[in-house]
């Protein structure tokens, strides 16, 4: 499967998509995306402060004295975990495969001119979330760099 996001336009915004295959059951994977601590692991600035039901606050601090909420819009486990984060929605979704399940994660957003950053910036914390899944040390990849100038070419491109 492949492992990088694509861009695409849905009622004028912008949404990045990635696709994750992990050969675990949907449970296992559901139950790492909605671990309080784990959450603060690969997803940014995340404090771990989660009311895990819907219309429950998730709590950020970016580290440079901002700190803000986003609301948990849809929490069906196994399978759909939503919120909205300032403007922006996130929407992860676990779905059976066969020989195991796919993570959907899709960002929706306004300003195209950042959509490079914020695809890398995903790519690289979707890795983190898959060595999490398959109990690998976590290790942040030197690849910012390398990613936001490839989804700049892709972008550009297909955009």
């Amino acid at each position: 499967m492949n492992q990088f996001g694509k861009l695409y336009q849905a009622d004028n915004r912008y949404c990045l998509q990635f696709e994750r295959f992990f050969p675990k059951q949907t449970e296992e994977v559901f139950q790492t995306l909605t671990d309080s601590h784990l959450f603060t692991l690969w997803y940014p600035f995340a404090t771990g402060e989660v009311e895990w039901r819907v219309g429950g606050k998730i709590h950020f601090n970016d580290g440079d004295g901002s700190l803000y909420e986003g609301v948990i819009s849809k929490l069906e486990a196994p399978s759909t975990f939503v919120f909205k984060e300032v403007e922006d929605l996130l929407e992860m979704y676990v779905k059976k495969e066969m020989n195991g399940c796919k993570l959907t994660f899709i960002h929706t957003f306004d300003n195209k001119e950042m959509a490079m950053y914020i695809a890398a910036g995903w790519h690289r914390c979707l890795d983190v979330f898959e060595q999490i899944v398959n109990g690998e040390e976590i290790e942040w990849k030197n690849n910012a760099s390398s990613l936001r100038s490839y989804y700049k070419e892709i972008f550009t491109t297909t955009t």
